[in-house]
């Protein structure tokens, strides 16, 4: 219960800050908006080249489990690249991406740890399964703060379609723990 108190002050703290930012630039954009937007190109360059990413993980997992983990969430996110040039139309703007810094040294710890594991083992599926849930928080952070900004600027549309991508981020971060929890770690230890 705590940590629910807890996650909703930090929500607050986060809207109350985010709204003492939204202060008129003389454009009429707010600083906050350019950041808003900032960070959906961010967002939206690494959704992009996730896709490709996740197509080898699905390639390299070991379990039938994982790889079909991988495959749907692969689907989702297409479908998370579409949504968010829902939320760039919705606020205005084109659609564009700005390289993601964050994710593109995920995508390159993920393909690391491909390299460093030997194939066919369940020590690659944890190696994968590790990389993917970095690449999870990261997702579940960026489209939480996106959300929150996206209703303290005023847009309720894209606020509802950045928490629909948020609740399929946590779920797959969730399925990412059981498969791990499930067998994959337990059957790892034995090879």
């Amino acid at each position: 219960m705590e940590a629910l108190s807890n996650a909703g002050n930090r929500e607050i703290f986060i809207k109350t800050t985010f709204e003492n930012m939204a202060t008129s630039k003389g454009n009429g954009e707010s600083e906050l908006k350019e950041l808003f937007v900032d960070e959906l190109k961010d967002i939206y360059w690494a959704e992009k080249h996730l896709t490709k990413a996740l197509t080898k993980m699905a390639k390299s997992a070991t379990s039938d489990e994982l790889q079909t983990a991988f495959e749907k969430h692969l689907t989702e996110t297409e479908n998370h690249v579409a949504r968010l040039e829902q939320v760039f139309e919705v606020v205005g703007e084109k659609a564009s991406a700005k390289k993601c810094d964050a994710m593109a040294g995920l995508i390159e710890e993920a393909e690391g740890l491909i390299e460093d594991t030997k194939e066919g083992t369940l020590t690659r599926d944890v190696a994968l399964i590790s990389a993917a849930q970095k690449v999870e928080h990261y997702e579940i952070a960026s489209y939480g703060t996106l959300k929150t900004l996206a209703g303290v600027l005023g847009y309720p549309k894209a606020a509802q379609l950045l928490e629909a991508t948020l609740a399929e981020e946590k779920k797959t971060d969730s399925l990412l723990t059981e498969i791990a929890e499930g067998s994959i770690n337990e059957s790892a230890k034995a090879e």
